[in-house]
């Protein structure tokens, strides 16, 4: 997994690289949704293919995908993105992603209007792709992203915890690593290329 760094400069990277007619595996975080279609019209032109992941941990990839379908039939949801005191970068590339992907699904339903709160409105956390994401940074979190779907006196909570090693980043890495020359364009998600992947 690439080291995270600052947006303009891990988008910078991944553009010359894509120029120069070489596939890319992203990794880092900070990387928006605008950043990529860039980078995925990029790789079109030139014919070589990007894979993004916000997280390579294949049990991060069924976190997503099981929320994805879950959007599909519940209308609320919410995202908390669980990280070390010293990430400095907001939400974590896997929350951020999760959150945009989700939008694609479509946006949740809103609660209370945002611009019609009583008290501070950065309670309720950054809107990305319609959804209220919440950043917590506190010492003894790695990565850890739990959205929250909501019913009629409901709910469902789908988690992914990681530990402190790089063991479970490594399997989904090298998928990515294999299939990237195969591909043209962006694939987003390392679900989407699990999904895709033969038995």
């Amino acid at each position: 997994m690439a080291a995270s760094a600052p947006a303009t400069g891990a988008a910078d990277q991944r553009r010359a690289r894509v120029e120069a007619g070489v596939g890319v595996v992203v990794g880092s975080s900070g990387l928006t949704a605008g950043d990529l279609a860039e980078i995925d019209a990029l790789a079109r032109g030139r014919g070589v293919g990007v894979v993004a992941s916000g997280n390579f941990s294949v049990t991060a990839a069924m976190c997503q995908a099981a929320a994805l379908l879950a959007a599909r039939h519940l209308p609320q949801w919410e995202i908390v993105d669980y990280a070390s005191a010293g990430k400095p970068d907001v939400p974590s590339g896997t929350a951020r992603e999760l959150a945009e992907r989700l939008g694609e699904v479509r946006r949740p339903e809103p609660g209370h209007p945002i611009d019609e709160l009583h008290g501070p409105q950065e309670a309720r956390g950054a809107t990305v792709a319609g959804a209220q994401v919440h950043s917590v940074r506190l010492p003894s979190f790695v990565v850890s992203t739990e959205v929250v779907f909501a019913a009629e006196d409901e709910r469902l909570s789908i988690r992914h915890d990681a530990g402190g090693s790089p063991r479970p980043y490594v399997e989904g890495t090298l998928l990515a690593v294999r299939r990237v020359p195969e591909l043209v364009g962006l694939v987003r998600g390392l679900d989407t290329l699990l999904l895709a992947a033969p038995g």
